[in-house]
C-alpha cells in the first residue's frame, strides 16, 4: 500500500512528552494539526499552530472529557480509503477532511491502579475509550 502524503494530523495524547518538538517538525513539513482539548492547549502554549477538534466537528467535548474525538468527522477522516473514489466523495459530501496521521497515546491506567490509595473512580476514569478507538481506526487504514 502506498502511503499518502501527510497533509493533516490528529493529536490526542495523555502523555505530552516530546509532543511540541514533534508537532513543530510536522508544521515545518506543511502538516495541518488538529488536536483535542489538553493537547491543543499544550501546543498553543508552545506557539504551535493548531486547530481545535471541537471547533472542526461542531461538537464540544463533553461528559468531563469522556467524549473528545468520538465523532464521524474524525473517524470518517481516518477510515476513508484514499484509493476509493466513493469514499472520497462521501467525505466531500459530508464536509469531512482526511487525516493521514494519528498521534495518540493512552491514559495511564496501569500506573493509576498500581498507585497506593487509587480509588475505583480514578481507575474507571483512566479506562481510555477514544484513544484505542483512534488506534484501531488508524491501523485499519495503514
Amino acid at each position: 500500500m502506498n502511503s499518502p502524503k501527510i497533509e493533516r494530523a490528529l493529536v490526542s495524547v495523555s502523555d505530552k512528552t516530546g509532543l511540541v518538538e514533534f508537532a513543530r517538525e510536522l508544521v515545518t513539513l506543511g502538516v495541518e494539526i488538529y488536536a483535542s482539548g489538553g493537547s491543543r492547549r499544550h501546543l498553543e502554549e508552545a506557539g504551535i499552530p493548531v486547530r481545535e477538534v471541537a471547533a472542526y466537528t461542531g461538537f464540544p467535548e463533553m461528559l468531563d472529557g469522556r467524549i473528545k474525538t468520538l465523532h464521524p468527522k474524525i473517524h470518517g477522516g481516518i477510515l476513508a480509503r484514499r484509493d476509493r473514489p466513493d469514499d472520497l466523495a462521501a467525505l466531500a459530501q459530508q464536509g469531512i477532511l482526511p487525516f493521514e496521521l494519528v498521534i495518540v497515546n493512552l491514559y495511564p491506567f496501569q500506573q493509576t491502579v498500581a498507585r497506593d490509595g487509587a480509588t475505583v473512580d480514578e481507575a474507571i476514569e483512566n479506562i481510555d475509550i477514544g484513544g484505542p478507538t483512534l488506534i484501531r481506526a488508524a491501523a485499519k487504514n495503514h
